[in-house]
């Protein structure tokens, strides 16, 4: 069964980039993708997909920061190489839990999408800020939800200076413009079997709010 659940995609991100600061209707709320990641887990049998949001959470604010019941957050995955969601991983929170479905084939693409709860693959209790992280185990698959430290490391001042023309390049070691400040990630590990059978995929996410 696929519920109905009308979802437009307002703020989405390669894997290439990174996104902190966007534009003023979604800048550090649920809609908020920083960053992506995507990597060959512990056990190289299985894939990492992590999705960053509400980027530049300074420690006082992250407990009050949370996933709204209302944003899906939606992993897509090319394994044919045309640049169209061939699988969706989705997560969407209800109440204290974050609930996962997929990988599996949407029956809608691009900017609209729908949950098939038939597709449900796990759920994990969110983390509190401050708290031990809470990781759950279901069906060959690992989630996380909750609140991290943001990993992406970039000197802005100096990017800046770079486009000002008053430096040539980065400095060794640089400042980290996003230290002390924390996002609210979700991570699932996946086998890889469950991705299909090509050498190489194509990975994005998007934050889609319910209509």
């Amino acid at each position: 069964m696929i519920i109905g659940l009308s979802l437009v995609a307002i703020s989405g991100l390669v894997l290439v980039a990174a996104d902190h600061i966007d534009a003023p209707s979604v800048t550090g709320n649920a809609a908020d993708i920083t960053d992506v990641y995507a990597f060959q887990g512990q056990d190289t049998n299985n894939m990492v997909f992590a999705v960053n949001t509400q980027g530049l959470l300074s420690p006082g604010g992250t407990a009050a920061a949370e996933f709204s019941e209302n944003m899906l957050i939606e992993v897509n995955i090319d394994n044919t190489g045309d640049n169209v969601e061939d699988l969706v991983i989705q997560a969407i929170r209800k109440g204290d839990k974050m609930y996962f479905f997929g990988p599996y084939a949407p029956a809608a693409k691009g900017l609209s999408s729908t949950i098939d709860v038939s597709k449900a693959s796990g759920s994990v209790a969110i983390s509190k800020y401050g708290a031990a992280a809470n990781v759950s185990t279901e069906n060959g698959m690992k989630f996380f939800a909750g609140p991290r430290d943001d990993p992406f490391f970039f000197d802005l001042g100096q990017f800046q200076k770079i486009l000002g023309g008053t430096a040539t390049g980065f400095n060794n070691p640089g400042t980290d413009t996003f230290a002390g400040t924390n996002v609210l990630a979700v991570v699932v590990e996946v086998p890889k079997s469950s991705l299909g059978n090509a050498a190489t995929i194509n990975v994005w996410s998007e934050t889609k709010k319910k209509q």
